[in-house]
């Protein structure tokens, strides 16, 4: 799965990533957790592909209660064509997020020791995601966006069966294309990263609460 990740690139450098013209106002994160906002980018109306804000844990439009978003914070790319929270977006609603790094958990004895995964030369690179709207009884209109997941690669694997979907320039490119998406099309692309794409260091601990959000947090320790 993935239910923290780190975006701490300098924010000019986000454009680029995202290949959109300009982004919100940003700040560097060190331990991104559900339900903040997060930075993505979608393709607009118009065919464009544009930067926004999203509240992270996927609102279906048709729900009734918000807190659906705690069970939605990342999607199953090989169901998420047939969940009924995530078929909609699936189709027509998809979205990119950018990551350098992301956490998974061992367990030592009683403790759960936080690792850090990232690329070898500390560039950024992109999260498959699905956006919705949801328009609550009263108030603002909320758009949020979940994580795709897929089958563990082999660095991943001896902390958890599943990782974050990333792309490659190709496959974002057929992600963010406008129209529908087809399971057969998603099945080429939505796979797990090469075992040499990334590596891993134990970090703090300070990365289990959701409220430390600084450099420590993907500084290696060593026992």
């Amino acid at each position: 799965m993935c239910g923290r990740f780190t975006i701490s690139v300098e924010p000019g450098e986000l454009a680029e990533v995202l290949g959109v013209k300009s982004i919100p106002d940003v700040r560097k994160r060190y331990n991104v957790a559900p339900t903040q906002t997060i930075l993505a980018a979608r393709v607009n109306d118009a065919g464009k592909r544009e930067a926004a804000l999203f509240h992270w844990g996927l609102i279906p439009s048709w729900s009734e209660d918000p807190k659906i978003q705690y069970h939605t914070i990342n999607a199953k790319s090989e169901t998420a064509a047939h969940k009924p929270a995530f078929r909609s977006a699936f189709k027509r609603r998809r979205c990119i997020i950018p990551a350098d790094g992301f956490f998974e958990w061992a367990k030592v004895g009683k403790e759960k020791r936080p690792h850090w995964f990232h690329r070898k030369d500390g560039k950024p690179f992109i999260f498959a995601g699905l956006w919705e709207r949801w328009q609550p009884a009263s108030g603002d209109a909320v758009e949020s966006c979940t994580i795709m997941t897929t089958e563990a690669n082999e660095v991943v694997k001896p902390f958890h069966d599943r990782m974050p979907v990333i792309l490659d320039a190709k496959a974002v490119d057929v992600w963010m294309k406008p129209g529908d998406m087809t399971e057969e099309i998603a099945a080429k692309i939505l796979v797990p990263a090469p075992k040499t794409f990334l590596v891993e260091f134990e970090v703090s601990t300070i990365v289990n609460s959701p409220k430390s959000d600084k450099p420590v947090c993907i500084v290696a320790v060593a026992h």
